[in-house]
């Protein structure tokens, strides 16, 4: 049940510090860049597909738009990451990924189970994109 305090009552259960205590952050996502870039190049390499499937000039507007959110996304998640104060943690290298892997909601991974969980998805929206491409190259 909430109670309303007065002033007094207030400061003299509050401890108050000139200092604000130092919070150690991390915002690495245990996962090593490489597989961001990874992500990354086949977001782009479907936009890639879908422009060169539809060549056209009407659609390279949207496209360069299509690409510059894909680049803006994770520029921005990337830049999340090397913010400062408290950001003491630095992505893990290909080798500390390797011998360590990842704790998840759903238990541990190892480097190769994590790689494959993180690049699924992009994987399946390229492999969608030479689908298309090979339908309307054979119509």
């Amino acid at each position: 049940m909430s109670q309303r305090l007065t002033q007094q009552q207030l400061q003299g259960l509050a401890t108050v510090t000139a200092v604000p205590a130092r919070t150690k952050v991390d915002r690495s996502f245990g996962l090593p860049t490489g597989l961001y870039v990874a992500t990354v190049a086949l977001y782009l390499a479907f936009i890639g597909v879908m422009a060169s499937v539809f060549m056209n000039p009407e659609l390279a507007i949207p496209m360069v738009i299509f690409a510059g959110f894909v680049l803006m996304a994770f520029g921005l998640a990337g830049y999340w990451t090397r913010m400062q104060p408290h950001n003491d943690a630095a992505a893990p290298t290909w080798g500390q990924f390797a011998a360590r892997g990842i704790d998840t909601l759903s238990g541990r991974l190892s480097a190769n189970e994590a790689a494959v969980q993180v690049l699924t998805l992009p994987v399946l929206i390229l492999c969608w994109g030479l689908a298309v491409a090979l339908i309307v190259a054979f119509t």
